[in-house]
């Protein structure tokens, strides 16, 4: 025989007790769904890799050879128990800022320099300190620094900045990182081209217009896609930079 007066609820009254355990399945069941669905959303992005400011590290200072690419890098040459000689650090500002001012009139000279790294794999960074404290000249002759040609090579990869790439930004790679990568790129933050297959070890090279030049504007459009590009690469340290010949740029095969 069926009910003649079900349960109905009003919002302002009490819920009827025929209605409390549905409404407690219905509620259990929505919260777990959403739990799952978050889940797998999670478990379906793409890894964003082990990039990431090293403040494990604490403030690190090192001596070396400022250059420019010409984009400022410093090649160690006095090290310490986490950066050793030979080790080629790439150099950036604060936030989305370039330490131009600082390395152009320390160009082939030994200096000091000295701040936060960012690590990924092969790629190292360092976020230096403000003013003098970040760089300053060492008195001495600085040695001579060799780099080795290793050809052009025509590579598939992405182009991307090398400070969110190193750990800054995580994902600091494809296109939801474009618009962020850019404006680092504006800054004047080193780029780097992460390849598809590893060049003489490494995926990572700093990437360059050709001749020593910053790399063309040109190619701002093609940042955080997959592409194809030709270019020189040479070997300085323990970093490859990729002078690129920006009408070579394609898309992979």
């Amino acid at each position: 025989m069926s009910d003649k007066h079900p349960p109905f609820f009003v919002g302002y009254l009490p819920i009827p007790q025929g209605l409390k355990q549905w409404l407690l399945l219905v509620s259990a069941l929505l919260v777990a769904g959403m739990a799952g669905f978050g889940l797998v959303m999670g478990i379906a992005q793409d890894d964003p890799g082990p990039g990431a400011f090293r403040f494990d590290y604490g403030r690190q200072t090192v001596t070396g050879v400022v250059e420019l690419t010409p984009y400022p890098l410093v090649r160690v040459t006095e090290g310490n128990e986490r950066i050793a000689p030979g080790t080629t650090l790439m150099l950036s500002g604060q936030g989305k800022s370039n330490v131009d001012a600082r390395a152009i009139p320390l160009e082939g000279q030994l200096a000091q320099v000295s701040g936060i790294v960012l690590q990924r794999g092969t790629l190292n960074m360092l976020q230096l300190r403000g003013g003098r404290n970040g760089m300053s000249a060492v008195e001495g002759a600085a040695p001579a620094q060799s780099s080795k040609p290793l050809g052009r090579w025509k590579l598939a990869g992405e182009i991307c900045d090398g400070k969110c790439l190193a750990g800054a930004m995580r994902p600091g790679t494809g296109l939801a990182h474009k618009a962020c990568a850019n404006l680092c790129l504006i800054g004047g933050v080193p780029p780097v081209f992460v390849s598809s297959k590893p060049v003489d070890g490494s995926e990572f090279l700093l990437v360059t217009g050709p001749d020593g030049t910053e790399l063309p504007k040109s190619l701002y459009d093609q940042v955080g896609e997959y592409i194809t590009i030709e270019g020189e690469v040479e070997r300085r340290g323990d970093l490859l930079v990729f002078s690129v010949d920006p009408t070579t740029v394609g898309e992979p095969e």
